[in-house]
């Protein structure tokens, strides 16, 4: 079959749960938070908001958190709070003004106001399996003449087509868990040679990662990819505890591949009506350019 559907479940996140592989089973919100908001306020330099570094060496890296407070227009006490991940009845306008202050990208808006105001679920006895409609298998196969698949939560590849396979890997012959984005880009040694910039490839994982986490604090599969992550990959660990938040949309990546050599690829990222939980991303090459040759070469 050219479309390929992944019958595996899905999964979500937490702070790198150390050295007790699978203790942690949720994401702590508190801690989330208050990891967030000190590394966003920690890559800020005064002098990017016009403040005066008065000649003093600063005991702390980027803003202090009085100078955040006064950014933000509120009280240095209620800022501390926040900052130690007590958000309880913290209003949208005060997250509007601290993420104003933290320059934050609407990415890291969002996940602010995921982490401080997250939406209450009713629990669930397990994650459930996400499925792809049947009308985007078969859009996947209509356009299988260029690269694409549906990916889910935690990065999952649900579903994908026969040039997608060709380019990136025979994602049929993985274990359904290992369809997993993070996983291959930061265990698989042949998928971190096939990206010219694996450092841009990871970097977007793991914000991605960090993004979903923040809407899904009680997720246990999360919770174990995170753990498992940061347990076998230092540059993993590295990234996580970084809480740079991603949100993938478009752009362009190189890869060295083993068979048509160097590609340049474009890609697209949609959001699926119905379920703004999966996307579908599809990569295509510069008309008349070597790598439009390559995947024709593929293709065959």
């Amino acid at each position: 079959m050219a479309t390929h559907l992944d019958p595996g479940t899905d999964q979500a996140a937490v702070s790198c749960p150390g050295s007790r592989p699978g203790h942690e089973r949720h994401l702590d919100p508190r801690t989330e938070l208050s990891e967030f908001l000190r590394t966003r306020r920690a890559r800020l330099k005064p002098a990017d908001l016009g403040l005066a570094e008065h000649g003093r060496r600063r005991r702390v890296q980027g803003l202090r958190r009085e100078e955040l407070a006064h950014l933000a227009g509120v009280s240095v006490a209620y800022y501390t709070r926040l900052e130690q991940g007590n958000a309880r009845n913290v209003s949208v306008e005060v997250l509007d003004a601290i993420s104003g202050a933290l320059k934050l990208s609407d990415a890291e808006h969002a996940h602010l106001l995921h982490l401080a105001k997250p939406k209450q679920r009713k629990r669930r006895p397990a994650p459930q399996r996400q499925q792809v409609r049947p009308a985007l298998l078969e859009l996947l196969t209509a356009i299988e003449g260029v690269p694409a698949y549906v990916w889910g939560r935690r990065s999952d590849v649900l579903a994908w087509n026969r040039m997608a396979s060709a380019v990136f890997g025979d994602w049929a012959a993985r274990a359904p868990q290992d369809r997993n984005w993070a996983r291959i880009a930061f265990l698989d040694p042949v998928a971190r040679r096939l990206f010219a910039d694996w450092g841009s490839k990871a970097s977007d994982v793991v914000g991605h990662l960090r993004l979903d986490a923040g809407q899904h604090v009680d997720d246990p599969l999360l919770a174990e990819l995170i753990g498992e992550l940061c347990m076998k990959s230092d540059d993993f660990r590295t990234m996580w505890t970084a809480h740079d938040v991603k949100r993938k949309s478009h752009g362009s990546m190189r890869l060295m591949h083993p068979v048509a050599g160097e590609l340049t690829l474009r890609y697209e990222t949609f959001t699926l009506p119905g379920d703004e939980e999966q996307s579908l991303a599809v990569y295509h090459a510069e008309p008349g350019s070597p790598s439009e040759e390559a995947l024709r070469l593929l293709e065959g």
